[in-house]
C-alpha cells in the first residue's frame, strides 16, 4: 500500500514539475493523443471512406510500434453511428473459433457446428441489420499472425453481400509479413480481395518535434518547447521513426530530466533513456531500388516530358475506381516487342479499360520507362502490386513527344479529389517519387499501337 502511495506521489510531482495534466507519452492507444501529421490523418480519411464505400477488404501493413493500433482505435471512434464494429485484438485463432468470437461481439446465438453453417447464420443476422440500415465492419489487428485456414474464413466472410452491397467490411492490421503471408500461392483468392492497401510509415526526422510538441500539448503542457534539437536528432535515430520507441524514449528522457530537477531535456537525458531502452536496430528490408520514376527515367524519356499539374490536397472522401470489366483478348493485338504472358495480359486489360473509361477520369501515374526495359517493368509491376492492388494497376503503351514507352499508373477515379486523397494515402516509397495525376483523355492521346 506504501509502494502505491509513493509512486502516486512521485507521479503527480513529475506531472506537476512540467506542468502536465497526465503523463504525454503512454504507450497504450488513446484516440485524444492521436497525431494526424505525418498523413495519419489522411490515411484516417481514406480508411473511413473504404470502410463506408464497403469494397471488399481493406489492409493496413506497418512495422511493429508504427501506431496500427492507435489508428485502428480511433477509426473506431470516427465511424458513423450506424456502424457496428467488432474488434479482433488477438486473431491466432481457429475458424470456428474466430466465427464464435465476431457473433459473440455482434450478439448473435448460433447453435451451428460447422464454419459453413456459422457463416450461413451469421448471413442471416448480417441481413437483418442491413434491413435496418446497419452495416458492420471487423477490425483485426496483428493479422500476420492468423492461421491460414483462419485468413481463408476471412475470405468466405468478405463473399457475403446482398445484391451489390458487402453485408461485411473486412480491415486487416497487420506486419510487413502480412504482405509476405498473402503473397504465397494458397492465399492469392484472399490476396485478389483486397480492395485498398495502406503503409503505415516509420516517421521522418522533421516528424519528431512536431509528434513530440503534439503529444506534450494534448496532455496538458503550456510552456516554451521542452525537448533540445540534439535531443529531438537522438530520439529518431534510436526510435527509428517508430511512434511506440518515440513515445518510450521521450518519456524515459522526461523521467531523466525531473530526477535531476531541470525542465528542459538535453541529449544526456536522451541518452540516459537510450541506455535504459536497449533497442535493437530493425532488421532493413531489401528492395530493389525505384530507378525509372518520375525523376529518373530511362531511355531518356524525362520528368519534363510530363508536365506536373497544380494540385491542392483536397480533404474529400476517396472515390472508388470506376468500374473495371474483363478484357477481350480479340479486342486488343498483342506485340511482337518481347514480352511476357503476365505484361501481356496485363496491357490487354489495361488497354480495354482506358477505352471504356470515362474521358475525364484521373488515375495516379506511377513511373514511366523507355520500351527496351520491359523486363524491368514486370520487376516493379510485381513488387508494385505488394503495395497496391493489382487489379487497379494499369501498363498502357506511352508515346510522349515522338518517344515510345511503357506507363504504370493506379486507379481509375471518378474526379480529382478522389485521386489527390488516394495519392496521399499511397505508401511512402511510392510518393517520394513524385507521382502524378493524369487524366483517360491526356492518356488515349499517348497510346500508340503495339
Amino acid at each position: 500500500m506504501k509502494a502505491s502511495v509513493h509512486i502516486l506521489a512521485g507521479l503527480l510531482m513529475y506531472l506537476e514539475h512540467f506542468g502536465l495534466n497526465e503523463p504525454p507519452f503512454r504507450i497504450t492507444p488513446h484516440p485524444e493523443f492521436f497525431f494526424a501529421g505525418a498523413e495519419r490523418g489522411a490515411t484516417l480519411d481514406a480508411l473511413i471512406y473504404a470502410v463506408l464505400a464497403g469494397e471488399g477488404l481493406v489492409k493496413v501493413v506497418g512495422e511493429v510500434g508504427s501506431g496500427k493500433t492507435m489508428l485502428c482505435r480511433v477509426l473506431v471512434e470516427r465511424l458513423p453511428a450506424n456502424i457496428d464494429s467488432v474488434y479482433i485484438a488477438n486473431p491466432a485463432m481457429k475458424p470456428d473459433e474466430l466465427m464464435l468470437m465476431i457473433a459473440d461481439d455482434l450478439g448473435l446465438a448460433s447453435d451451428a457446428t460447422h464454419t459453413s453453417a456459422k457463416v450461413r447464420d451469421l448471413q442471416a443476422a448480417l441481413l437483418e441489420r442491413f434491413a435496418a440500415g446497419r452495416q458492420v465492419v471487423i477490425l483485426i489487428d496483428e493479422a500476420h499472425a492468423m492461421p491460414t485456414a483462419s485468413l481463408e474464413a476471412v475470405r468466405l466472410l468478405s463473399n457475403l453481400d446482398h445484391g451489390h452491397h458487402k453485408l461485411l467490411q473486412i480491415v486487416l492490421f497487420g506486419q510487413p509479413e502480412l504482405d509476405s503471408r498473402l503473397a504465397q500461392q494458397d492465399l492469392r483468392q484472399l490476396r485478389e480481395r483486397v480492395t485498398h492497401a495502406f503503409q503505415l510509415a516509420p516517421l521522418k526526422s522533421d516528424d519528431i518535434e512536431a509528434y513530440i510538441e503534439f503529444r506534450m500539448r494534448a496532455a496538458g503542457y503550456r510552456g516554451p518547447e521542452l525537448f533540445q534539437t540534439q535531443a529531438l536528432k537522438q530520439i529518431y535515430i534510436e526510435s527509428e521513426g517508430l511512434t511506440r520507441r518515440i513515445n518510450i524514449l521521450a518519456d524515459k528522457s522526461l523521467m531523466a530530466a525531473f530526477s535531476r530537477g531541470e525542465h528542459l531535456v538535453n541529449a544526456q537525458h536522451v541518452k540516459a533513456a537510450i541506455k535504459d531502452s536497449g533497442f535493437k536496430s530493425l532488421k532493413k528490408r531489401p528492395m530493389m531500388a525505384w530507378v525509372l520514376f518520375m525523376g529518373v527515367l530511362a531511355g531518356g524519356v524525362g520528368a519534363s516530358l510530363i508536365q506536373q499539374p497544380n494540385i491542392k490536397m483536397a480533404s474529400a472522401p476517396l472515390a472508388a475506381p470506376a468500374p473495371l470489366q474483363s478484357a477481350s483478348s480479340a479486342e486488343v493485338f498483342i506485340p511482337s516487342i518481347k514480352l511476357t504472358e503476365l505484361l501481356k495480359n496485363k496491357i490487354a486489360q489495361s488497354r480495354y479499360k482506358f477505352n471504356h473509361a470515362e474521358a475525364n477520369h484521373i488515375a495516379i501515374m506511377l513511373l514511366v520507362t523507355d520500351r527496351e526495359h520491359s523486363e524491368d517493368l514486370e520487376k516493379y509491376f510485381m513488387q508494385i502490386s505488394q503495395l497496391l492492388p493489382k487489379d487497379q494497376l494499369l501498363i498502357y503503351p506511352a508515346e510522349i513527344r515522338g518517344k515510345k514507352g511503357w506507363g504504370l499508373v493506379y486507379g481509375l477515379f471518378t474526379d480529382k479529389a478522389s485521386a489527390q486523397v488516394a495519392m496521399l494515402a499511397l505508401p511512402d516509397r511510392l510518393k517520394k517519387n513524385k507521382p502524378i495525376l493524369r487524366t483517360v483523355a491526356g492518356m488515349r492521346d499517348e497510346l500508340w499501337n503495339l
